[in-house]
């Protein structure tokens, strides 16, 4: 799993039962507007993933301006990519590669292309409908009693890839709370764990695009 793929998993940050009468789509549309009705949304994405063929402890910080389609993650761990920044908005990525102080800048539509995970396009992590659209979404069934239900989705890629991403849903607040990727051989690729989600907390356009000055910008 290359580090551009790890971004698929913020939400992305998405029907075998009845589940109450709610249908995958109900469940995305809920999640997305909610995202929408939020000024700005912040939380820790934290778990195992395969990065280099090896499983490693993955912890992310990530907060965007749904309205923008703004993006920033902000990497704890592993220890080889601690400290790296990503910032995405609707026309660009912004990589910061701390080892290096270098900035890579890619066109937000090569960096889509190039997501890889599951086809998951990171950059739409405040647009859960837009980042789905491109996907078969199922709905797994759910757990709990009304009003406190947790919904598991999975979404299957209609390029051709054959990973698949299972998301769980919380009914109260429609937010994410964890996120698992699987291959066609059932073995796990990822399984993170959502916490501290915030809304509504002041964050700033200048905050979150905010890296090093001294940097050495490299456009790709």
């Amino acid at each position: 799993m290359k580090t551009t793929r790890l971004f698929a998993l913020t939400l992305g940050v998405a029907l075998t039962g009845a589940a109450q009468g709610q249908t995958a789509q109900d469940i995305i549309g809920k999640v997305d507007a909610a995202q929408r009705a939020s000024k700005d949304i912040s939380f820790r994405l934290s778990g195992n993933a395969t990065l280099e063929s090896s499983s490693q402890k993955l912890d992310l910080l990530v907060k965007t301006i749904p309205s923008l389609s703004l993006v920033r993650v902000q990497f704890n761990a592993p220890d080889a990519l601690a400290d790296n920044i990503f910032v995405a908005d609707k026309t660009e990525v912004r990589q910061y590669l701390y080892l290096t102080n270098q900035v890579t800048v890619t066109s937000a539509k090569k960096a889509a292309d190039g997501a890889g995970l599951s086809g998951l396009d990171f950059t739409q992590v405040g647009n859960t409908a837009a980042m789905l659209s491109s996907f078969d979404v199922k709905l797994l069934g759910s757990s709990g009693a009304a009003g406190k239900r947790t919904f598991q989705l999975e979404a299957t890629p209609r390029s051709g890839q054959s990973d698949k991403t299972r998301v769980w849903i919380a009914e109260d607040g429609w937010r994410p709370t964890r996120i698992q990727v699987v291959n066609t051989a059932g073995k796990t690729l990822a399984d993170l764990t959502i916490s501290n989600f915030r809304k509504n907390t002041g964050l700033s356009v200048s905050t979150l695009k905010q890296l090093p000055k001294d940097a050495e910008i490299i456009r790709q």
